[in-house]
Formats: structure tokens, sequence, C-alpha cells
């Protein structure tokens, strides 16, 4: 299977359209490993060294004065997660999911959020396999991040919540399990990495925009069918008249019309003589 490789902040609204369309796996590009791994070790650093780093060696919220003891680091992770896991409505369609756990990939593999690269491998393993957390639709307005959603994904990579695996709905380790991928133990800062974002919020917004771009699309074409179905005149999308308009929408739906129609048959046989006004 050619699986598509993907540069963090260098990735087009055509690709991300074609992995959501087709629910494609994808792969992190191996370079941006290096950066992954410098920001992991800075992190390693913090939690053994004596000042306090926000949701690294302290709690959350108004906890973020209580120091956390280097040997409860990987607790605290686990808990922020959990304690976040309180979505409710109706799971979030699994190619909505998918494209969230890519957009996470992004981010992470930026090499700016601290986790370890085991991380962005087990998401990738999960879109490979096709364990897709159960997310319910409600329960985040993405203001501190999409925090809800996320720690649904999240718990499943630990081996909590649930997922759907082969058509089938079951619990996020047996989920794993199935798949032959084992859950991890979060390292410091892991848990706030993972639902510290916008993705859920994003990975719905360009479902939108994709389809409504289709709708785009298809509106064209259907206004250049009926143009030619009643045998009407091009002449109105002449470029000098919407060019003087300026608009570019207008200028760009015009010049596409002009190339659907380029050659037609129909729009030849009534382009001289024609009686009517």
């Amino acid at each position: 299977m050619n699986i598509p490789v993907l540069t963090p902040g260098a990735i087009s609204l055509a690709q991300l359209e074609q992995i959501y369309r087709d629910d494609a796996a994808v792969r992190i590009e191996r370079s941006a490993k290096a950066a992954v791994d410098a920001a992991a070790a800075q992190i390693v650093r913090a939690v053994e060294g004596t000042e306090a780093v926000y949701g690294v060696n302290t709690g959350f919220g108004k906890l973020a004065s209580i120091k956390i003891a280097p040997k409860d680091t990987a607790k605290l992770q686990r808990n922020l997660i959990l304690s976040h896991c309180s979505g409710v409505g109706d799971a979030t369609e699994h190619s909505i999911v998918r494209l969230m756990m890519v957009l996470k990939l992004l981010s992470l593999g930026r090499g700016a959020s601290g986790v370890r690269w085991q991380i962005i491998e087990l998401i990738e393993a999960m879109l490979e396999k096709g364990v897709t957390p159960l997310v319910p639709q409600q329960g985040s307005v993405g203001a501190s991040g999409d925090l809800a959603p996320l720690a649904h994904m999240a718990a499943v990579m630990l081996g909590e919540g649930e997922a759907e695996y082969v058509g089938k709905i079951m619990s996020g380790g047996d989920a794993l399990a199935a798949a032959g991928l084992k859950p991890i133990e979060l390292a410091a800062k892991e848990g706030l990495a993972l639902i510290n974002g916008t993705q859920f919020s994003c990975a719905y917004a360009l479902a939108s925009l994709f389809d409504a771009w289709r709708n785009a699309e298809a509106a064209i074409v259907t206004a250049s069918l009926s143009t030619d179905a009643i045998m009407g005149s091009t002449a109105p999308l002449q470029p000098e008249i919407h060019a003087l308009r300026g608009h570019r929408g207008q200028i760009e739906v015009a010049s596409a019309m002009r190339k659907l129609m380029s050659g037609s048959e129909i729009r030849e046989s009534h382009r001289d003589d024609d009686t009517r006004v």
C-alpha cells in the first residue's frame, strides 16, 4: 500500500481533501524526527529541573501552583486525558475523526509540542490499521483546544475509551490488541500536547469546505449544461465583462464556464442567424 508522506507545515488543501475522501493512512516525513526528538529532550530537562513549567511539573488551571514530583508526571498526563473524556451525543463520523488524527499528526510533527516520536508512530499505526477512536460529537468549543474530543482520541492510545475496528465497536485496549498494537504510557506533557489544539473543529471546518467547494463546482457544471440546453448565449461570459466587475470569484467562474462550453456543437448550431433576441 502506498501511504502518503506529509511534511508538517507544507500540506495543501488538495492533499487533505484526498486523505479525507479516501480515508487514507499517512506518514509524517522522517526528516521531522530530529525536531520532535529535540523538543522531547527539552521536556525531559524541564522535568528534572527545579523551575516550574506549567503542565509539565505542575498541576493544571487553579492547581498550577502545585508542584508535581518527577515520579508522578506520567500519572498526571494519564489523569488529564481520562478526566477530559466527557463528551456526549452521537459518535462523530469516522472520516472526521481520522482527519482530526491526521491534523494532530501534522501539528505534533512540527517539533514544538514536546512529545516523543513514539506518539506519532502510534497515531500513524492506528490510521494504517483502521483503529478509529469513538469521539462524541458534543463537548468542546475549541477555546483552550478541543479538549474533550481529543481526549477521547488519546484515551484509545492508552488502551482506554472505545474505538471502531473492522466495523465493530470495542474497548480501546481490545481494538489496539486486535490490530496488533500496544497502548502507550504518556510521558511528561504528552497528554497536554494531545488535547491542546483545535484539530476537531478544524476537521469539521475542512470537511464542510471540501463539500461546499464540490457543490460550487457542480453548480458551475450545471450552469454550463443549462446554458447549452436552452441554447443560450455565451456572450455574457466574455472575460472583459467580468474583469471590469473585478470580483475574483466571478472572473474564475466565467472562465471555467467558457472552458466547459468551448467547442460545444449545440452552441455553434445557433451562433449565427438566431432570430431570438
